[in-house]
């Protein structure tokens, strides 16, 4: 079975056409449940997101800040598997039409076997991966098994990526470019700045795949500020405060997630 890179690549290309970036969510897999995870991510898309990304929750995960650490550590302690994290994105996609990836530290993916997992995320319904630590270099396996599958390898470039650098990650991945806003860890920022601006600039002047900017966006305008020169806005740790702060009670917690997608989605489209 072939996976949904299509369905991604149609997505972006019809929120470019409506002249306005997509807006993209993150929420970790098994958080606060496996079934809650589920259903917070058919609300987020409920709400207006346009692709969302499944978080496979690890115990060491460098790129995040202390929210999605403390998601990522309620998600382990619960017993989440790699299995679960495939359950999330069939049930994501199935129950919406709309593009579902995985985002995830190699070392899972190393462990589970590149075709085994390659496989069942297409078999899901999966459109990609996104792998923040995996080189490019040493990519070549995993992207000829994504290829094969028809899933998107979607890579990191940081604010301290040389142009260089830049075009060798471009050129080797798919469906988009994740720019990373600044350097540091997930989580909320009072400003993502112009060093996002600047990152895409030097971004898309290597390759035609849209650019997305993640990190630091957790408000409409911070969306409208990043869907002036993106492709796409990427919000996290937002979403998961949302899922927190309702201290367990479900249906609260759904009920922020719906709301913030429905603020983001207008800040999206206001391109301030």
């Amino acid at each position: 079975m072939s996976g949904n890179i299509k369905l991604l690549s149609d997505t972006l290309a019809a929120a470019k056409a409506e002249g306005r970036s997509a807006l993209i969510a993150y929420l970790p897999a098994g958080f606060p449940t496996v079934e809650g995870g589920i259903e917070a991510a058919k609300a987020v898309f409920a709400g207006g997101a346009d692709v969302v990304e499944v978080g496979l929750p690890h115990s060491d995960p460098v790129l995040d800040g202390p929210v999605i650490q403390t998601a990522d550590d309620i998600a382990l302690r619960g017993g989440v598997k790699i299995a679960d994290v495939m359950r999330t994105v069939r049930e994501a996609h199935q129950a919406t039409g709309k593009p579902v990836l995985v985002m995830t530290y190699w070392n899972p993916i190393d462990r589970y076997g590149i075709e085994r997992f390659t496989a069942e995320l297409a078999e899901a319904g999966g459109a990609g991966c996104i792998l923040p630590d995996l080189p490019v270099q040493e990519s070549a396996t995993w992207r000829e098994h994504a290829d094969k599958h028809g899933l998107a390898t979607v890579f990191v470039v940081a604010p301290s990526s040389k142009d260089a650098r830049l075009a060798e990650i471009t050129a080797a991945g798919s469906g988009f470019v994740y720019a990373a806003s600044l350097m540091g860890v997930t989580g909320t920022r009072e400003s993502v700045g112009a060093q996002a601006q600047d990152l895409v600039r030097r971004t898309k002047a290597t390759t035609g795949l849209p650019v997305c900017v993640g990190l630091g966006v957790s408000n409409p305008e911070q969306a409208a500020e990043v869907a002036r020169f993106a492709d796409g806005v990427i919000v996290g740790s937002a979403f998961v405060k949302r899922l927190l702060a309702a201290d367990g009670d479900l249906a609260d917690g759904l009920d922020g997630v719906r709301a913030l997608a429905a603020e983001l989605a207008e800040g999206v489209r206001k391109r301030a």
